[in-house]
């Protein structure tokens, strides 16, 4: 049974497809079509379908639409359809829907032209496909029982449980907003989930870190993680301020007062101003208490479940320092975060409940043990382009080997091998790759990417040498918790030091990405250093690369050094 699972509610619009409980391909849209997060989350673009990574994931399995058993969608529209204007199927909307005032202020005036969009996306994916994209599209036809609306954190739930190493587990995920749920806590087993307590709007901590975002003067729904690395930078000078907004009360729920950032703080940072002391204090004090009312609702699970295991999922998810608090926290033995934890992910979550539901299996088909479910190039295919483009290349007779020889020049390489990967990380198929050994390396690399000087850049390490460069570290292949740096290792790997003493590490070995385990290992041989920098293949405002050519232009106009694609170098 083919279930083809659709994200397009709000951004990171995505599709994956799983045969019978087993991930097949997943990808988001933002890679095909270069634009960020695939669209802005607006109600005039829920129309958009991402028919780009739908097409994707129907050529990897060599299929037709028509061949589809089931598709399921990542939002449930039906939930807000509780005014009698919307129940009777006729909706009004003003000329100028912004200027019309409503009382419960998290609802919007342009919610039926969202709503209609999402109930009408059915006809959408039949018939509204980019002519390019024909072949796979048309004359598919749906029937109704083929479509499933499935509710948002549902489905975020389902990314984090379904695909998890658990067969049993406590759920939580954490967002800006679904339908009306904020925040979620399930309990997991076996194929199944059961829901046991829910935050619904206004109230929500990842709308409250959008806000901030947006204060700080950054682009909210896309730039929080930025917020995370500044706070490394702060004091908790406005804890009080932030915990005063925040009120946690019984069985998982809690309150955010309404944000007066401008009467609290001051005027709001304008993009392109200078970053002060005061910035990075409200940056710090937000992510304490972010961690301090996450641990709260993570021991009310924990005592509420019995649970031994944790599943985490939803875009405050994609915070790593809050994941390394919970974790250091020893709430729960293991904790298993979905990599692409963001909107994405529900792609992935929709199809893996879908389908568990109507096949009525308990049996786990999958687990998600590596995020490599992109599209992927041959050699042949990428010698063909090269050569299409007249640009000089060599073949690599050593590809690891050579590459480390680059990296011990202190060059910056575009790595780009095998499948892309899914979510929001690169991990060494999508990657920029350079030394730790040079203190200098950080500020280069954020240069050559037109990144804040803050920013922070990541370690890839060998799984079998990560705990001798970094505390208690374990394995780690998603990119989604710090660790702190040995201090008799920092001064061999200065340049992915954060200020805080911690790195974002990723752990390596030859079963998940074999071309990027040896590279790994000929660096070490060379230095002595099992630790490379991965950060990802894009630079600023654009997505990571997906083709050849993306790579190849990417690498053209941008000032670093080589770029190896499978088993070719190109130089400057």
């Amino acid at each position: 049974m083919y279930t083809l699972g659709i994200n397009a509610a709000f951004h990171d619009s995505a599709a994956c497809l799983v045969k019978d409980g087993q991930l097949i391909a997943a990808v988001e849209d933002e890679r095909f079509t270069h634009i960020k997060h695939g669209k802005r989350p607006i109600p005039f673009s829920a129309y958009e379908l991402p028919f780009h990574a739908i097409d994707y994931c129907l050529q990897t399995a060599g299929i037709h639409l028509e061949e589809v058993d089931h598709v399921s969608y990542s939002f449930d529209p039906y939930l807000l359809m509780d005014s009698p204007e919307l129940q009777s199927g006729r909706v009004t909307l003003p000329l100028k829907p912004s200027e019309k005032l409503i009382q419960e202020k998290w609802k919007s005036p342009w919610d039926p032209l969202f709503l209609s969009a999402i109930i009408n996306a059915p006809g959408q994916l039949v018939d509204g496909y980019p002519h390019h994209l024909q072949q796979r599209f048309k004359g598919a036809a749906l029937r109704p029982e083929q479509w499933h609306f499935v509710e948002h954190h549902t489905c975020h739930a389902a990314s984090a449980f379904l695909p998890s190493p658990f067969e049993e587990a406590a759920v939580m995920t954490i967002d800006g907003r679904g339908e009306k749920a904020t925040t979620t806590f399930n309990m997991g087993k076996g194929n199944d989930m059961r829901r046991i307590s829910q935050v619904d709007m206004p109230h929500s901590l990842g709308l409250l870190y959008e806000q901030v975002t947006s204060y700080l003067g950054f682009l909210h729904s896309s730039d929080e993680y930025r917020v995370m690395a500044l706070a490394s930078y702060g004091k908790p000078v406005f804890v009080k301020e932030f915990r005063d907004m925040v009120h946690l009360m019984d069985h998982g729920r809690y309150m955010i007062e309404e944000e007066q950032f401008t009467e609290q703080f001051g005027p709001p940072r304008k993009k392109g101003e200078p970053f002060t002391l005061h910035h990075f204090n409200i940056a710090h004090s937000l992510q304490v208490v972010l961690q301090e009312s996450v641990l709260e609702l993570s021991r009310w699970l924990q005592r509420e479940t019995g649970a031994s295991n944790l599943c985490f999922a939803g875009g405050v998810a994609l915070n790593c320092v809050l994941n390394a608090t919970i974790r250091d926290a020893g709430i729960f033995d293991g904790i298993w975060v979905q990599p692409a934890s963001g909107d994405a992910g529900t792609a992935l979550g929709a199809a893996l409940w879908t389908d568990a539901q109507l096949r009525k299996t308990e049996k786990r088909a999958f687990c998600m043990d590596h995020a490599y479910w992109g599209p992927e190039y041959q050699d042949e295919e990428i010698r063909t382009f090269l050569k299409w483009a007249k640009v000089p290349y060599r073949r690599l007779e050593d590809v690891a080997g050579e590459t480390a020889d680059l990296l011990v020049q202190n060059k910056i390489i575009g790595w780009y091998q095998g499948r892309m990967e899914f979510g929001p990380r690169a991990l060494g198929s999508r990657s920029i790759l350079a030394s730790p050994l040079s203190a200098d390396m950080q500020a280069k690399l954020n240069e050559v990417k037109d990144r804040e000087d803050f920013r922070p850049v990541a370690p890839a390490v060998l799984e079998e040498d990560a705990r001798d460069w970094f505390e208690r570290a374990e394995y780690s292949p998603f990119m989604l918790f710090v660790f702190k740096v040995k201090p008799e290792k920092a001064d061999k790997i200065p340049a992915v030091c954060h200020v805080d003493g911690t790195a974002r590490i990723q752990t390596v070995n030859r079963q998940q990405h074999e071309r990027y385990y040896d590279l790994l290992k000929a660096f070490k041989e060379r230095t002595g250093v099992p630790v490379i920098i991965n950060t990802s293949f894009n630079t600023l405002g654009k997505p990571i690369v997906c083709t050849p050519r993306d790579a190849l232009e990417c690498f053209w106009s941008s000032p670093f050094d080589a770029l190896v694609m499978g088993s070719y170098l190109v130089e400057k």
